[in-house]
């Protein structure tokens, strides 16, 4: 009998490993969001098959870089957890605003690969990221990277890897 591993998670380690992925941060809500037009920042991941690197380039040529790793999603009530590590937090809310109500439950919360993020800006910005890359409709080949991020400066993002 033949084992079978997760096409999406072979696809994604391959693409990692030998070199990294690229995105965009879409503002849609905050005060870029309301900028006309609208700034959209660029973004890299570089890594294997748990964890890498994570580099963007923000307002005003800010640069940020962070580190993501593969974890779990949690529900929304976990939030208020007291054994809720503080650097890390959830954005279950910050996902329902940018692709609509109960998304986060309907098709994050439980799925895999699933990513966090912290990025840190040599200007101050701090931006914590969550990504999922989900299954295409009608079958198993993965899609590109959804995502949600929110920064310290009110600003919530739609990202897509």
């Amino acid at each position: 009998m033949k084992r079978r591993r997760p096409l999406g998670l072979l696809l994604l380690g391959i693409c990692l490993t030998v070199g990294c992925a690229e995105g965009h941060l879409y503002p849609v809500q905050g005060p870029f969001s309301s900028q006309s037009p609208s700034p959209v920042f660029t973004a890299k991941m570089h890594g294997g098959f748990h964890s890498g690197n994570i580099s963007a380039v923000l307002a005003s040529g800010e640069k940020a870089t962070g580190r993501w790793e593969w974890t779990q999603t949690e529900s929304p009530s976990a939030e208020n957890s007291p054994a809720k590590i503080p650097e890390v937090e959830s954005l279950a809310s910050v996902w329902d605003t940018v692709y609509g109500q109960d998304f986060y439950v309907s098709h994050v919360l439980g799925t895999k690969p699933f990513a966090r993020a912290v990025v840190t800006g040599d200007h101050g910005t701090i931006l914590h990221m969550e990504m999922y890359r989900p299954v295409g409709e009608g079958g198993e080949v993965p899609v590109n990277f959804r995502g949600v991020a929110r920064d310290n400066k009110n600003n919530i993002y739609k990202v897509v890897f």
